[in-house]
């Protein structure tokens, strides 16, 4: 542990002071889920305290259910963490970043440097041998598959594959509901041309997925950020942005968030729907981790029944980036608008790659929890752990991102959590 005294805690009695020197080690990922803290004489010494200091602090915080005690062993963290906070780790940082450099700059650089804050896996987690096992039943069937253009909606029986996904999570999307994209950015493109004037506001999570920022630039529209806490938006903050600005739209994740790792509850999804009726808000729901799922978490689709919330989707994170495929499930009338849109700007989505993605998908690499390929071939779930562990601990070549995962446009003078780099959580 780094170097400490009580001295250097501002306020409070000298307990407090070793509780919050723990505690803000476990909130920086400095002690992880598991870990052993430092024996009670060797932290007393560190922290210039009495042994009676630190075994009261220790014995609090383990009523408090921070920690635990395994008699004979001593003291260790309890898990799950919640998110990462930048208000609970250190300095607050409010820099405005570029997201089309942070776009380019994970683009240009090669696969010998690590991209934690990208949002993807390297090339080895992924199902390689599923894939070639996918492109060699591919090479060997109807030529059609590798020359003809895709059907206006997307390859069927990919779409009917994807409603019965939907319907695990509680979506009911028939598949003339589903259009199949190119990708989930060209799902959010395509909804932005669809639903979207110059002008008009939308809302993002603080933080977000950097491109958001980047594809509202490009339609014009005013970005208004509301913070993102452990359970989903700030509802309370969110509804004054309604309020406000009078958005037309709000882009979200309600599994896991990017880059934050949080979750939707029913209680914000709940809050968050009764708003959104109330004020005429379109929620575009994209779901693009949903596969790195090991406990479901609600979807705002499955509540409000596609109606006011368009659920979005690709496989770039699980399957391959090479592979563009993406889906938008919405309502019947605004499929058919979206079709229109489709044909016109891109005349048809790549029936390869949705073919691709089929057999993948049938080969059963990429269900609910992405478990390892036991046939050959790394998955994305099935190496969520171990290279991560391995990394940890070892100098390795990582992108320059600027600080600040979720780039920020316009704040609307709303105060904010804001959340460090999912990275943060990897070293």
């Amino acid at each position: 542990m780094d170097d400490l005294s009580v001295k250097s805690i501002v306020g409070g009695t000298r307990i407090e002071g070793v509780m919050t020197a723990i505690s803000d080690r476990i909130a920086g990922r400095s002690l992880m889920p598991g870990a052993r803290l430092p024996s009670v004489r060797s932290f007393a010494k560190t922290m210039q305290v009495s042994v009676s200091t630190v075994v009261e602090a220790y014995e609090r915080l383990a009523a408090e259910g921070v920690i635990r005690s395994r008699p004979g062993s001593g003291f260790y963290v309890c898990g799950p963490l919640p998110p990462l906070s930048l208000s609970e780790t250190g300095a607050r940082s409010d820099l405005n970043v570029d997201p089309l450099w942070i776009s380019r700059q994970s683009l240009e650089v090669g696969d010998d440097m690590l991209k934690p804050g990208c949002g993807w896996l390297p090339p080895s987690w992924l199902p390689q041998a599923a894939l070639r096992r996918a492109m060699r039943t591919l090479a060997r069937g109807d030529v059609g598959a590798l020359a003809n253009y895709g059907t206006p909606l997307g390859l069927p029986p990919l779409r009917q594959l994807l409603a019965r996904r939907l319907g695990e999570h509680g979506i009911a999307a028939r598949p003339d509901q589903i259009m199949l994209t190119e990708s989930g950015t060209q799902a959010i493109d395509l909804l932005c041309r669809f639903l979207l004037e110059p002008g008009d506001t939308v809302l993002v999570d603080d933080p977000c997925y950097f491109n958001f920022h980047a594809l509202l630039r490009a339609h014009r529209v005013n970005v208004v950020s509301v913070p993102f806490t452990p359970t989903g938006p700030d509802v309370e903050l969110l509804g004054q942005a309604l309020e406000r600005h009078r958005p037309r739209l709000y882009v979200t994740n309600s599994a896991i968030h990017n880059p934050t790792g949080a979750a939707l509850s029913p209680a914000t999804a709940h809050r968050l729907l009764k708003l959104a009726e109330a004020s005429g808000l379109i929620i575009i729901e994209d779901d693009i981790f949903a596969d790195f799922e090991d406990v479901p978490a609600p979807r705002l689709a499955a509540y409000d029944g596609l109606d006011q919330v368009i659920h979005i989707g690709s496989f770039s994170k699980t399957l391959s980036a090479s592979i563009r495929c993406g889906f938008i499930a919405a309502r019947p009338d605004w499929i058919d608008g979206l079709v229109d849109l489709k044909v016109a700007s891109s005349f048809s989505c790549g029936q390869l790659s949705a073919e691709l993605v089929y057999l993948a998908l049938k080969d059963g690499i990429a269900g609910s929890t992405c478990q390892n390929d036991e046939r050959g071939g790394g998955t994305a779930g099935g190496h969520r752990h171990h290279p991560l562990a391995q990394t940890a601990g070892r100098h390795v070549p990582l992108v320059p991102l600027a600080r600040g995962f979720g780039c920020r446009r316009r704040r609307a003078h709303l105060p904010s959590r804001r959340y460090h780099r999912c990275a943060r959580q990897c070293v």
